[in-house]
C-alpha cells in the first residue's frame, strides 16, 4: 500500500471539497464559540457579528456538507431493509410541521394549533393508508429462455392482491439482484488497501430492475402485465427478491415491502452484430460438398430400421407404413462444414481499454451499467455472432475460450450453451503482450483435430505469430 496507490481512490475534487468542509465546519464551530464568549464577557456587538456569521456558515454546510451526505445515506438506505423513508416533499412537510408548531406554541395563536392538526392528520394518514396499501400483495415474473443484450426482451409481471376489502394503489414492481459476486474494482482495491477496507469496499452492490408500474390492483384481484426491458451488457443477474413500492396516497412517505424470491439467474448473452465483413470466404460455403458418409447434411444417404438412440424427428411414416416397420433416414454428411472459434481473452492493460479505479466504484455504486472494458464487450459480440452463424447454417461448431474447449455440437440448445460461456466470460488482463500462451493454446487446439476451419478472435497483436499458425487461422482482431 502507498500513496500513489491510495490517490486513485480521490480526485482533486474530493480534495477540495473536503478541505472546503473542514473549513466551514471548523469555521462555524469557531463562531458558535466565539459568540458564546461574547455574550458571556458583555460584548454585544460582537456577539451580534459572530451570530450573524454562524447563520452564514449554517447556510453553507445546508449547501454544500448536508446534500452528499444525504444521497450517501439514502444510498445505504436502498440497501437496507426498511420500511418507508422520507420523500423529499415529506421531508419538506416534516421541516413545516416543526416550524408552524414552534410558532404555534411560542404565540398561542388557536388559527396555528389548528392549521398544525391538520398537517399532522395529514402524515398519520398518509403513513398508514400507504403502509396498509402494500399488505398481502404476491408477485412473479416470467422470462424468456434466450436474452440477448441491447434487445428488447420482454418479461410478464403478475401481482395478486390477495385483500378482501381495499384495493391497491400505484405500486412500483422492481426485482433486486447481484451482477457479480464481487465488486468489479475488488482486485485492484485488495491491491492498495488493508484486508478489511477492500472488504468492505469491494462488495458487490444489489442492483435494480424495475419490471412495471401498476395504478390499481383491486381487491382480490390478479394483474398481468406484459413489459420490454433492454440489458444493455451481457453477463448474469442473480434474482434475490422483488420489492414493491408506493408513495400513495399523498407522496409524503415511499413504503417499501420486499418479497422472497426463487432463486434464479438471468443469464443475458452477448448482443448480436452484423459480422458479413468478418465472414466473408468462410468456411460456410466450403461445407456443401456432399459425402458418402453419415452426417447432419441435407441430402438422403439411406433408409434403416429404427433404433432405440435415434431423434424421432428422422422417422420416415410412409416408408414405415410400407414395410410395417419403424423406419428412419439416413443424411450425407456435408464435407468439412465444422468450425472451431478460438476466443482469445487476453487484453493488455493501460491501453485505453479500462476505466479508472474510482469511476468504476462510482458507477457501480450508481447502479449505471459498467463493464472491464468495452473493447471485450465488442469482441464477446463477435465471436457470440461468429457462432450464431454457422449454427444457422447447420454447422457442427465449437467454441474455445483461452485453450479450453467445448464440445462440437449443431442447433440452438448447444448455441445457447456456448453463449452462456461467454456470458460468463470475463476478460484476462495483462502487463504485456505474450504470444506464447496464445501459441500453447492454439498447438493444443490443433492438435486435437485437423480438418476444421478455425477463427481466432483477439485483442493481441498477432504478428509475432508463427507463419503455420497464420496460416491455419481466420484471425478477427477486436
Amino acid at each position: 500500500m502507498n500513496l500513489k496507490s491510495i490517490s486513485q481512490l480521490f480526485s482533486l475534487h474530493d480534495v477540495r471539497n473536503m478541505a472546503l468542509g473542514a473549513v466551514v465546519i471548523f469555521g462555524g464551530l469557531a463562531l458558535s464559540g466565539l459568540t458564546l464568549y461574547a455574550h458571556q464577557t458583555g460584548k454585544i456587538r460582537l456577539a451580534g457579528f459572530s451570530a450573524g456569521a454562524s447563520l452564514l456558515f449554517v447556510l453553507l454546510i445546508l449547501i454544500f456538507i448536508v446534500p452528499p451526505l444525504a444521497r450517501n445515506a439514502g444510498r445505504e438506505a436502498s440497501q437496507m431493509n426498511l420500511p418507508f423513508e422520507f420523500t423529499t416533499g415529506g421531508a419538506v412537510m416534516l421541516v413545516l410541521v416543526l416550524i408552524v408548531g414552534f410558532s404555534a406554541w411560542n404565540t398561542g395563536n388557536n388559527l396555528l394549533f389548528l392549521v398544525l392538526s391538520f398537517m399532522i392528520a395529514a402524515l398519520v394518514v398518509g403513513f398508514f393508508a400507504g403502509s396498509i396499501c402494500l399488505k398481502k400483495l404476491d408477485v412473479t415474473m416470467r422470462f424468456p429462455e434466450t436474452i440477448y443484450a441491447g434487445q428488447r426482451t420482454p418479461i410478464l409481471v403478475s401481482i395478486n392482491n390477495r385483500k378482501r376489502f381495499f384495493p391497491a394503489f400505484s405500486v412500483v414492481v422492481e426485482v433486486r439482484g447481484k451482477e457479480r459476486e464481487r465488486s468489479i474494482a475488488a482486485v485492484e482495491l485488495d491491491a492498495i488497501l488493508p484486508k478489511w477496507a477492500a472488504k468492505r469496499l469491494g462488495r458487490a452492490p444489489v442492483v435494480r430492475r424495475t419490471l412495471n408500474h401498476f395504478v390499481h390492483i383491486g381487491a382480490k384481484q390478479r394483474l398481468e402485465a406484459k413489459t420490454e426491458h433492454i440489458f444493455p451488457n451481457r453477463g448474469r443477474l442473480s434474482i434475490q427478491d422483488f420489492e414493491l413500492s408506493t408513495k400513495f396516497p399523498l407522496g409524503f412517505f415511499r413504503h417499501r415491502r420486499r418479497l422472497p424470491a426463487r432463486e434464479a439467474e438471468l443469464i443475458v448473452f452477448p448482443k448480436i452484430i452484423d459480422v458479413a465483413a468478418e465472414m466473408e470466404n468462410s468456411p460456410l460455403e466450403l461445407g456443401k460438398i456432399t459425402s458418402s458418409k453419415r452426417g447432419i447434411g441435407q441430402d438422403l444417404l439411406s433408409l434403416r430400421n429404427y433404433q432405440p438412440q435415434d431423434d424421432l424427428r428422422r422417422i420416415d411414416w410412409k416408408a414405415t407404413a410400407r414395410t410395417r416397420q419403424l423406419t428412419v433416414r439416413e443424411f450425407a454428411a456435408e464435407d468439412e462444414k465444422r468450425a472451431t472459434i478460438i476466443f482469445d481473452t487476453r487484453i493488455i492493460k493501460n491501453r485505453g481499454n479500462e476505466l479508472p479505479l474510482r469511476e468504476k466504484i462510482e458507477a457501480e455504486q450508481a447502479g449505471k451499467p459498467i463493464v472491464v472494458s468495452e473493447k471485450f464487450e465488442s469482441g464477446a459480440s463477435i465471436t457470440a455472432s461468429i457462432l450464431t452463424n454457422f449454427v444457422d447454417e447447420n454447422a457442427e461448431v465449437r467454441l474455445a475460450i483461452n485453450g479450453e474447449t467445448g464440445e462440437y455440437g449443431v442447433g440452438r440448445s448447444h448455441l445457447n450453451a456456448e453463449l452462456k460461456r461467454l456470458a460468463n466470460t470475463e476478460p484476462y488482463l495483462l502487463a504485456e503482450n505474450n504470444s506464447s500462451e496464445l501459441e500453447s493454446d492454439l498447438e493444443r487446439i490443433f492438435n486435437e483435430s485437423n480438418d476444421n476451419h478455425r477463427f481466432l478472435v483477439t485483442a493481441s497483436e498477432t504478428g509475432d505469430l508463427s507463419t503455420e499458425f497464420a496460416q491455419r487461422l481466420k484471425i478477427i482482431r477486436y
